[in-house]
């Protein structure tokens, strides 16, 4: 046997699918093995493996030995001449083992190779070729030195970065993600060290490889996708801490003949470990440090406006006027969730303001010593109002990630790539899933042949030759691939040429229940769940709603109908936005909101059951998503999601989407 692949599994059963199914199809034509061994995993990998992969080795242990342990299982049956090491949230090109079998075969002196190994915006992965983490080395890395002069050989050989990526030569290291190794050499040095539970084992092993006379290769002319710590993700594993442990462990192994050069390694691996880890609790503690200094600067602005100075008040009372009001404040926010599931939720924010302000204002009442002006407390509760739901709202029309942008009407312009009924299956699920927000504005397909036609309603804008332009042209920040309509060799081109784009690219396994992405994974399931606690039937949400559409409907009335009533009246054509302006009066009545279900439901024999959607709106999802096919299941869902999730933010966003809608469409008329 040529090949044996070695997989080592932990709660990644959406990587491990993809990664499956293109090894098997780089496999076409070698003899060769896959074995996967899973360490625990409870997330349905091991029954998909059994399901799908019958003819795959599949070895389960019953606790998660850790990476090093569980590969040298693998090893142990395999039967290939080359064994390929092998992460499970990675996909390669159907070419990859055959060229790396070539190069092996080609030169005999090389005992292990790596390829390129692409993160999934298409930008390379820097520890794909590495230098040993030497005392010098090391000094550059832990001082900043090779962040500064990359391209600077002496300081910049921690990720070789002065190397060409577009060609192959020799390194110390390649990443434990993809290691293609001849047998012979895993047996005369052995396996992967067992000490290591995850990380640093790669070095070790590569070092012991050139120790043992044999030569390191990065290898070009092939790439694979690495999602990258997936498998941490999907664990309670403290990354940070494995990490400087095995960065410890590799030092005391190979670098402890001196006691100067192991001091230093030492202390530099202490230093690194206590900014990382520094660096991460900043990062949970942001918002909340952020919405700290916020309260206290509108205390400031507050004391200004009304003292027309600041630090007006006895200076042994401001450690609590510091302190107290804003602790109280992000107590409230975290009661309300906003540094949990809530992080840029602006409406939580402000409900979580008022109710920290109420509770503030109160406590004035009790402790009269510190109670030096209410005016000062209201100004900052009004300026607060506007500002901590403020700045969540820029983060979330700055922050591009899939998660941010879930939930919002202007996030995710996708475009999928395959137009065969996979392509339009996954169409279909996408516009019942209207919870993740995903608006399909295109497809791709193959060839040119058949751009222009629709499928779904939906437009087949391009091909694969010019999906970069059409990406730039139509501000697309969703990709889909799905995978049985286009090698993974295309695939990997088009992300690869698309590294300096924000674009989330995506992939769909032939089963057609998962989007994988780099961030995260959506389930594309068929039954949207229901929620019954529907936002628009709570009594305050309705209050709110109502003086919502009073104000805007009342400023429509005043500033833009009367000019609408009077080109109605010279039986000129009102076009798309006149028809809209028309029916306010009907929302100044309280007949119709701005935003709900379309009234002509109001004619349907099942009309009913569009109640729980509060009253019809003079627009709203559904007339914002409108086209000749939608069916009564997407209606259905349109109605669903604004019914779970209607908020003035939402009716805001509805009401723009429009407008823009509206002045598009009469520009193009």
């Amino acid at each position: 046997m040529q090949v044996s692949v070695i997989i080592v599994n932990y709660n990644v059963r959406a990587f491990l699918e993809n990664s499956l199914n293109s090894v098997l199809k780089a496999l076409k034509g070698i003899d060769g093995e896959i074995i996967v061994v899973d360490n625990a995993s409870d997330d349905g990998s091991i029954e998909m493996v059994r399901q799908k992969f019958p003819q795959i080795n599949l070895m389960v242990n019953n606790k998660n030995v850790g990476f090093a342990a569980a590969n040298n299982q693998g090893i142990r049956i395999s039967k290939g001449e080359y064994l390929l090491l092998l992460n499970p949230d990675t996909i390669l090109q159907e070419n990859t083992i055959k060229i790396m079998l070539n190069f092996l075969e080609r030169n005999k002196d090389v005992g292990l190779a790596g390829c390129k190994i692409l993160n999934p915006d298409g930008s390379l992965q820097l520890a794909c070729r590495r230098s040993f983490p030497s005392p010098w080395v090391a000094f550059t890395k832990i001082i900043g030195l090779s962040n500064l002069f990359p391209r600077v050989p002496l300081f910049g050989k921690y990720n070789l970065e002065y190397l060409d990526p577009e060609k192959s030569y020799e390194v110390d290291a390649v990443s434990g993600s993809f290691m293609f190794v001849r047998r012979k050499v895993a047996e005369e040095v052995g396996g992967l060290d067992e000490q290591f539970f995850m990380y640093g084992e790669d070095l070790d092993w590569c070092y012991r490889i050139k120790e043992a006379g044999w030569k390191i290769y990065y290898v070009h002319e092939t790439q694979v996708i690495h999602y990258k710590g997936e498998s941490v993700r999907r664990s309670n594993i403290d990354e940070v801490k494995l990490f400087y442990e095995a960065m410890r462990l590799f030092v005391k192994k190979h670098f402890s003949r001196g006691i100067i050069s192991t001091g230093l390694l030492s202390f530099g691996i202490a230093v690194r470990e206590l900014a990382a880890l520094i660096s991460k609790s900043i990062r949970q503690l942001q918002a909340p440090i952020s919405d700290f200094v916020f309260v206290n600067l509108s205390l400031l602005v507050g004391e200004y406006i009304w003292f027309g100075e600041i630090l007006h008040f006895p200076s042994h009372a401001y450690p609590v006027i510091f302190i107290v009001p804003a602790l109280i404040i992000i107590s409230s926010m975290y009661f309300f969730g906003i540094y949990t599931k809530r992080k840029l939720s602006a409406t939580h924010a402000s409900g979580a303001v008022i109710f920290g302000y109420i509770i503030l204002s109160a406590l004035t009442f009790f402790f009269k010593q510190y109670a030096f002006s209410r005016m000062v407390v209201a100004i900052s509760g009004v300026l607060n109002f506007f500002l901590l739901p403020g700045w969540r709202l820029i983060a979330r029309s700055i922050l591009k990630s899939p998660e941010h942008q879930k939930r919002s009407l202007f996030g995710r312009r996708t475009l999928i790539v395959g137009v065969d009924k996979k392509g339009e299956e996954l169409l279909r699920k996408l516009r019942t899933r209207v919870d993740d927000g995903y608006e399909v504005v295109g497809f791709i397909d193959m060839s040119r042949k058949y751009i222009g036609e629709q499928i779904s309603g939906v437009e087949i804008l391009g091909s694969i030759d010019n999906i970069g332009k059409i990406i730039e042209e139509k501000r697309v920040s969703d990709v889909i691939f799905s995978t049985d309509s286009l090698p993974y060799t295309d695939i990997l081109t088009v992300i690869a040429r698309g590294t300096n784009r924000a674009v989330n690219f995506r992939m769909v396994p032939s089963s057609l229940d998962v989007i994988v992405g780099k961030t995260h994974i959506d389930e594309l399931d068929d039954i949207p769940l229901v929620d019954i606690d529907y936002n628009i039937n709570k009594t305050s949400r309705r209050i709110l709603k109502r003086i919502f559409d009073i104000i805007i409907a009342g400023i429509l009335l005043l500033l833009v109908y009367p000019f609408i009533l009077i080109r109605k009246k010279s039986s000129a054509p009102l076009g798309k936005f006149g028809k809209t302006i028309i029916l306010i009066p009907d929302v100044m009545k309280g007949k119709l909101s701005l935003v709900g279900p379309p009234n002509y439901l109001l004619s349907s024999d099942d009309n009913k059951m569009h109640e729980y959607c509060g009253k019809y709106g003079v627009t709203g999802l559904v007339q914002l998503n409108y086209r000749n096919d939608l069916t009564i299941e997407e209606i259905e869902n349109y109605n669903l999601y604004y019914a779970k999730n209607q908020s003035l933010i939402l009716d805001f966003e509805i009401l723009i989407k429009t407008i823009t809608m509206i002045i598009k469409k009469e520009r193009n008329y």
